[in-house]
């Protein structure tokens, strides 16, 4: 039966696993395939046409030697640069993508300022462009870069991960809930998830981070069941497929999920 398939989900490393986990708990008889692109990773400080090559190639192999039923796009920089074009080319499929999730922040802030941390890629994006720009009146978007952040939580480089956080809270702006205070940050890149403790440390207190893993599982439920393939009767199972070190990649799995 279709709905017994699993459901494919791909990062250019280990971020995914922060929607894969929201992902579980939403549909918790899903079988599900993660493909970690390890080994061409970060794909957010690459070309867009390299995202968009990488992601075209590892939906195809988790379509062909996988049979999986959905796809999920667990990766905000491989989301901008291919997620049309995987919708053009694979029409019967379900496809999830993701989004840094500015609307639910503008609705969230009282000091009307958010920051978006993300990789260069994802902001640099025609389709981040449209929705900064749709949003742009909402609220005052601050957009920083986070270069080398989503390669140290990828090494799991703890003292790495904390210098950073340290580095781009401080260059984005004062963070608190006065007036003229940025008291929202909107994590845009899925490995950002797994530095969350040292983020809310940096920002401090009353600052809300937002970040896309229920959303994007809810909106995964919602297709599953309007193309009637939603699986209640499936024993969960995860399968681990990587281009770069598998061990990593295990390892990764057992720290986060």
């Amino acid at each position: 039966m279709q709905s017994h398939r699993p459901i494919g989900v791909f990062d250019s490393g280990v971020g995914g696993l922060s929607i894969l986990r929201a992902l579980r708990r939403e549909l918790p008889r899903e079988d599900f395939v993660y493909f970690s692109d390890a080994g061409n990773s970060p794909y957010g400080e690459r070309p867009e046409a390299f995202a968009a090559e990488r992601s075209q190639a590892i939906a195809r192999q988790l379509l062909h030697e996988h049979g999986v039923k959905a796809l999920v796009v667990a990766c905000n920089t491989a989301t901008a640069a291919a997620v049309s074009v995987l919708r053009a080319e694979h029409r019967h499929v379900p496809i999830v993508g993701i989004e840094p999730a500015l609307k639910p922040a503008a609705a969230l802030s009282r000091t009307g300022r958010v920051a978006v941390f993300a990789t260069r890629g994802t902001l640099s994006s025609e389709k981040f462009r449209l929705l900064h720009g749709s949003l742009a009146e909402q609220a005052d978007f601050v957009l920083q870069p986070c270069d080398g952040l989503a390669s140290a939580i990828e090494k799991h480089d703890g003292a790495e991960v904390r210098n950073l956080c340290r580095r781009y809270v401080g260059s984005a702006g004062e963070f608190g809930s006065g007036p003229g205070q940025i008291d929202t940050l909107v994590l845009g890149c899925t490995h950002y998830a797994f530095a969350s403790r040292d983020l809310e440390e940096a920002v401090g207190p009353g600052v809300r981070i937002v970040e896309t893993g229920r959303p994007v599982a809810r909106q995964a439920r919602l297709l599953l069941e309007a193309s009637g393939i939603l699986n209640n009767s499936g024993g969960a199972q995860v399968a681990l497929v990587t281009t770069g070190c598998q061990h990593a990649l295990v390892q990764a799995t057992r720290r986060w999920l």
